[in-house]
């Protein structure tokens, strides 16, 4: 199975979007998916903390 395109991925999210969506909406909508995309990343390369270090950080 091959990796989507970055651009087969912003066509298929803006072509999910309700017929009557603004740019803004769009745009709202990419940068969630860039957000994500962002994290997985992140998780991938190892860079990640434990839920118990999370948990202490929300805490402070």
């Amino acid at each position: 199975m091959s990796q989507q395109s970055n651009k087969q991925k912003i066509l298929e999210a803006v072509e999910g979007l309700p017929s009557d969506a603004t740019i803004e909406d769009a745009m709202e909508r990419l940068y969630f998916l860039a957000k994500i995309q962002r994290g997985l990343d992140q998780a991938d390369a190892g860079d990640t903390i434990s839920h118990e270090e999370a948990k202490e950080r929300l805490l402070k």
